[in-house]
């Protein structure tokens, strides 16, 4: 039977003395949220500690809601059950919390401030009784047999009442959010974590990196506590590469901090579609090489805004519509970012809505009115996005950072039209020297395509045949070249080879066909064959090493052909080696 073919199931196993971790598991991808991207399945962890008292941490979302049930009475009663503790609140969990509800009444809920907010509105249509304890800080909770819970706020704009959970007696950190990936398998904790690294990575890129600074503040938080084990939310939990991880979480976000370019990132999301739009154009902004303060509005007060915009290179606001207007907390962010924000700011701007979206013309309109220039065109999504829609929102934020990283260049291209060439000009001659045969790379994921222009490619081995392709962390096509995923690498002619490279030169607006009057066919792994080109290989990305500016794929030859048996590679001369 194929992963895809798997039914959701419960996976429980023990992780440390009374306790016990519900992997509440699917196969599938679980939503159209970028950070699922990657389609290897996810596990929604949760875990039941019992002392004297009984908690339960993090129950899964309506997805898992029946079978999670299920799971759990078989191994206990609910009515012996507490406390339920919450790292996060979404309406998503709101049908399990009402179903655990309805059959144990006594249980009292845990949460920080401003999870017990968001946790009254998703369950205001309830009649049940809600007990809600709401934790202060450095508060702990004692279960008896030394379980004593320390709370540890651990807050971000996209999750505002993240909160962290830590069990003194066996030294497991319940993280939530931090720390996981979206990975389903039969490992409970991470041995052999290596094969994790850039499902790690990834996951951190898409949730983590639009918040940095919170993130490393976190990490603060718990530096100091003697941890076993990072009982994460979702994937396997960290066991073996605590130290590892927690340093390269570290890094990420520093390099991130460290950038200096930033875009402000303003929104509210009254459903949960606003965010995860926002979230994949943070994904493409960050990619690139460009910081994201990513900004809350509901939860963020207005020197954070002003703060926020007035360092940053751009700034971009995101709204829903309810009720044909923009929400309070987005106008009144509207207000700070138009008295604060240099017309030279690059502007943006986008939404998500049922039925009108005048929200986004709101934002629109003011700020092409106040004489600001825009990164993308406004980003208008109906309803819930689906993949081509996060993939166009991704490129929107690509497209965003160059335009700035572009102003920038322009602004500090400072060179003496005479005078001695600096040790570092020169190498750049000489490295311009290198030479690389012509190719466009290709590829197809279920609706999502991809292609662009490579001249950094190599052989790389003889058996199996393989070949190393260099990618811009900029690049579209990058979101569609990770590991497992396939590619066919098109070899140019020379001679014949100026339209093609001129058509996939061109600048290609976010979501646009890159093939359309393009004579293509379609290879055996599904990806586009140039039908002009001198000859093509299918591939499959076996490694990717991150380089700098770019990604090196490792791909391993799977077949290919000569279409032109006289033909003859073209090949790309330069002068420098700081651009193509």
């Amino acid at each position: 039977m194929s992963p895809t073919n798997k039914a959701k199931d419960v996976q429980v196993f023990p992780v440390a003395a009374d306790t016990r971790v519900l992997r509440s598991r699917t196969w599938d991808r679980l939503k159209f949220e970028i950070e699922y991207a990657l389609q290897k399945g996810t596990t929604a962890n949760s875990y039941l500690i019992e002392g004297d008292k009984t908690a339960l941490l993090d129950p899964p979302g309506e997805s898992f809601t029946t079978i999670f049930l299920d799971a759990l009475q078989e191994r206990i009663e609910p009515n012996k059950i507490d406390y339920i503790i919450l790292g996060h609140i979404n309406p998503n969990r709101a049908s399990t919390l009402k179903a655990l509800l309805a059959i144990a009444p006594q249980i009292t809920i845990v949460c920080s401030n401003p999870g017990a907010i968001s946790l009254r509105k998703i369950l205001s249509e309830t009649d049940l009784e809600i007990k809600i304890k709401v934790i202060k800080s450095e508060e702990t909770l004692d279960l008896g047999q030394g379980h004593i819970l320390e709370f540890i706020p651990t807050q971000n704009p996209r999750y505002p009442d993240h909160l962290c959970t830590y069990d003194r007696q066996t030294e497991v950190l319940f993280t939530d959010k931090l720390f996981g990936s979206h990975v389903c398998g039969d490992r409970v904790f991470d041995e052999g974590w290596t094969t994790d690294i850039e499902d790690r990575r990834y996951y951190f890129d898409c949730l983590m990196a639009p918040h940095a600074r919170q993130i490393i503040a976190s990490l603060d938080k718990f530096a100091n506590k003697p941890v076993k084990i990072y009982a994460t939310g979702h994937g396997s939990l960290v066991k073996y590469s605590i130290r590892e991880l927690t340093a390269d979480y570290r890094t990420w976000a520093q390099n991130q901090s460290d950038r200096d370019l930033s875009v402000a990132l303003i929104y509210a999301s009254a459903y949960g579609n606003t965010a995860t739009v926002a979230q994949a154009i943070a994904r493409g902004i960050t990619k690139s090489g460009v910081a994201v303060e990513s900004i809350n509005a509901e939860s963020a007060k207005s020197e954070d805004i002003k703060s926020a915009v007035t360092k940053s290179a751009g700034f971009i606001m995101g709204s829903p519509t309810l009720g044909g207007h923009a929400p309070t907390q987005i106008q009144a962010a509207l207000g700070t970012v138009l008295a604060n924000a240099e017309k030279t700011q690059l502007a943006g701007a986008f939404g998500s809505y049922g039925w009108s979206g005048e929200a986004v013309d709101l934002l629109e309109n003011k700020f092409r009115n106040a004489g600001y220039k825009f990164g993308f065109d406004p980003i208008r999504v109906k309803f819930t996005p689906t993949d081509a829609v996060l993939k166009t929102c991704e490129e929107a934020g690509t497209d965003f950072a160059q335009a700035l990283k572009k102003a920038k260049r322009q602004r500090k291209k400072v060179r003496q039209a005479q005078g001695i060439a600096s040790d570092l000009d020169r190498t750049e001659q000489a490295v311009g020297r290198l030479v690389g045969s012509l190719c466009i790379v290709t590829t197809k994921k279920d609706e999502l395509s991809g292609a662009m222009l490579a001249s950094w490619v190599s052989q790389a081995t003889f058996n199996p045949p393989g070949l190393t392709v260099a990618v811009a962390k900029e690049r579209a096509i990058e979101s569609l070249l990770y590991t497992g995923n396939s590619f066919v690498l098109n070899v140019l002619p020379e001679g014949k080879h100026i339209p093609l490279m001129k058509h996939f030169l061109k600048p290609f607006a976010p979501g646009e066909d890159r093939f359309e009057g393009v004579a293509t066919e379609e290879a055996t792994n599904g990806c586009p064959i140039l039908t002009d080109a001198l000859a093509y290989v299918e591939c499959t990305v076996n490694n990717r090493m991150e380089c700098g500016d770019h990604w090196l794929l490792y791909a391993v030859a799977e077949q290919g052909q000569v279409f032109q048996s006289e033909g003859v590679t073209a090949i790309h001369h330069r002068k420098s080696g700081t651009h193509y």
